[in-house]
């Protein structure tokens, strides 16, 4: 089956197909780095990680280019109000962005450029443009003639008068169009500037990506990505100045995702209502940040709360105590007189077929939702058979368990899922809930033994009080066949 992909360009889900065969090519816009990074940029970082894995995962060999941009008028302004350089600035900040994209666990792309790495390539590009009547210069500055370009405004389906009348355009006498944009900027005293054919300056943002694309992945490549607040006017410039260049299309698949909202708004610097990825992590697991992202397909909004959070991370227990049983189960050579098999056809077939329908969830435009949901169907089943085991398991069904057990811990790698070893990560997060909690372990013992007691002396009264008080302190009892166990609860919160 081929793998399908919304491309924004023609609102409809296009088939890859590669350039190169076999080598996916894929750009995507990166961070300006003069910032810590919130939860609405590990989104999108964790998105095309998901679709670089996935790739990769299919057999594709992927080039992935992201680059940061390392000059712009936030970071002059940050590093103004700072008393610090631009470059010591963004280096800062790329490197707090590195933390954070170990943190998360993301794979590196195969390329990270920075703008100011890539002047010599823009500025070529720029007088391209100028050699094909496609932008002026101005005093100094140099502006793009979006009347001059034909496919202007096919990425985001509006006409230039639409855009105009859209759009708080500051009035510049020096435009010929009040859509004209930028691409070099002549410098102000106390900025950083570079020698051009038009004087001293700087480049504008939406040069820097069409020619780090250019100089990676060619003038015409597979995909290209980033979040929806980017399709205009970011990749709709890159788009003009591109193909306004080399006369070719840029990219043949577009990929935005949705954004994070906080009670349905827009998380955003400007409106303040945003949390870092580090502060997220200090309360959960980078693992259900993940979870988190993914079980909302890659388009939609995505709406943060801290209970959306918590059942993330609820989930996540879930598959590593799945993991975990299963590892702890005997081999699959079993008992000499071993039991008939407790599989039922339905639930065996579901498990052989896990990453078939695993992979048509995903080959449909990366529905990690979906995807998911096929993988916790199968978390189902092993629970339920695990559970009516007997004594002396079938061979086969301990095979089956163990051999679904390696294909969701194969599966859920598309998604950096489930990467620790399970009883570990189960005991790691007992320690850490317990860490919450005004009791200590010893006490606990001590009271489940005085409930013990009580059982033994059939005061069903006393050991109900004792189990009620330590639900109250997130303790959980659990009585079975190989005596009482405690977990901690989860802390809940609003």
């Amino acid at each position: 089956m081929p793998i399908l992909i919304h491309n924004t360009k023609t609102a409809r889900k296009e088939k890859l197909a590669p350039l190169e065969e076999g080598h996916v090519k894929m750009y995507v816009c990166g961070i300006t780095a003069y910032d810590y990074c919130h939860i609405g940029h590990a989104r999108s970082v964790l998105v095309f990680d998901m679709i670089y894995r996935y790739l990769q995962h299919r057999g594709y060999r992927v080039t992935f280019v992201r680059n940061f941009t390392d000059i712009d008028d936030k970071i002059i302004k940050r590093a103004q109000e700072q008393g610090t350089t631009c470059t010591e600035l963004s280096q800062r900040f790329i490197a707090k962005f590195h933390e954070d994209m170990t943190a998360l666990n993301t794979l590196p792309p195969t390329l990270e450029p920075l703008a100011t790495e890539h002047l010599p390539e823009m500025i070529a590009m720029i007088e391209e443009l100028v050699a094909k009547d496609l932008a002026y210069e101005a005093q100094g500055d140099v502006y793009y003639r979006v009347q001059r370009f034909a496919g202007y405004g096919v990425l985001s389906g509006r006409g230039l008068e639409d855009m105009q009348a859209g759009a708080r355009v500051a009035v510049n006498d020096n435009k010929e169009h009040p859509m004209d944009f930028v691409l070099w900027k002549a410098s102000k005293p106390g900025e950083p500037a570079w020698d051009s054919p038009w004087g001293p300056g700087r480049p504008g943002w939406h040069i820097e990506c069409s020619a780090m694309g250019k100089k990676y992945l060619g003038e015409t490549f597979d995909i290209h990505g980033g979040g929806k607040d980017l399709v205009f006017p970011h990749h709709e410039n890159e788009i003009a100045q591109s193909e306004g260049a080399s006369g070719k299309s840029f990219a043949n698949l577009w990929v935005h995702h949705g954004f994070v909202t906080i009670k349905d708004e827009k998380m955003s610097k400007s409106l303040g209502n945003f949390l870092t990825i580090r502060e997220v992590l200090e309360r959960h697991p980078a693992e259900a940040l993940r979870l988190f992202v993914f079980s909302t397909h890659y388009r939609n909004p995505l709406d943060y709360s801290e209970t959306a959070l918590q059942d993330a991370e609820a989930a996540l227990t879930r598959i590593y105590s799945a993991l975990a049983a299963t590892a702890q189960l005997p081999g699959a050579a079993g008992d000499p007189s071993p039991s008939a098999s407790v599989v039922g056809e339905k639930d065996r077939d579901k498990l052989a077929k896990l990453e078939q329908s695993f992979h048509q969830a995903m080959d449909i435009d990366f529905n990690s939702a979906l995807a998911l949901g096929r993988i916790f169907d199968a978390i189902k089943i092993i629970n339920k058979v695990r559970q009516a085991l007997p004594a002396n398991p079938a061979p086969q069904d301990l095979q089956l368990l163990q051999q679904t057990a390696a294909t969701i811990r194969d599966l859920t790698a598309v998604f950096g899922l489930a990467q620790e070893e399970p009883v570990s990560w189960l005991e790691k997060r007992q320690q850490r809930l317990l860490a919450q909690l005004s009791i200590k372990p010893a006490e606990i013992e001590a009271l489940l033994e005085q409930r013990e007691q009580a059982r033994r002396d059939k005061d069903w009264a006393e050991a109900d009080r004792i189990r009620d008080q330590l639900l109250q302190q997130r303790i959980v009892i659990k009585d079975g066949p190989d005596g009482t166990k405690w977990e901690v609860l989860q802390e809940q919160q609003s």
